[in-house]
């Protein structure tokens, strides 16, 4: 219940849709936005480690070294975990518009393939292709007859005299 009150309150905060939607533009301008959260928490919580580990570095000069470790290691908790849950929902959101962004992108591939002309495009291009490839095969059997011919032409060219 904590959970689903928390993202919630995240959705809410950050005008964000959990609801899915056709995959557009506007699921890349709320990747966006959602990227720019993130950045956000991330300054968050840079922030709260930083403020962690100099209270951890105070406590060694302090006579009860274990008990203001456990002091600051409780108040890191209470700042990191509201951020971790924000944390997690925002990547719980990320995740859904960057499959609905791959699926859109999927299901127009698969449109453009199916296009008529296209096929008839690719089919064109697979016999121009087969084509240079017989070409090809033909020069190489040409070339080879040529090498093992060249003897024979070589001492024809010598003697002056044509020896078919």
């Amino acid at each position: 219940m904590k959970h689903i009150k928390l993202s919630l309150a995240f959705a809410i905060l950050y005008g964000l849709t959990i609801a899915p939607v056709n995959a557009s533009t506007s699921d890349e301008l709320e990747l966006e936005k959602l990227n720019q959260i993130e950045a956000q928490l991330t300054l968050q919580r840079e922030w709260v480690e930083y403020r962690w580990k100099k209270a951890s570095a105070e406590c060694y000069d302090k006579f009860f070294v274990n008990s203001c470790l456990s002091d600051a290691r409780a108040k890191y908790r209470r700042e990191i975990d509201p951020i971790r849950a924000q944390e997690v929902l925002l990547n719980e959101n990320q995740r859904i518009i960057k499959e609905r962004i791959k699926t859109e992108r999927d299901a127009r591939r698969a449109a453009e393939r199916a296009d008529p002309k296209r096929a008839q495009e690719r089919a064109e291009n697979e016999k121009a292709f087969l084509q240079k490839q017989k070409d090809a095969a033909a020069r190489a059997a040409d070339l080879e007859e040529r090498r093992k011919d060249a003897p024979r032409r070589a001492q024809e060219n010598k003697s002056g005299v044509k020896l078919d």
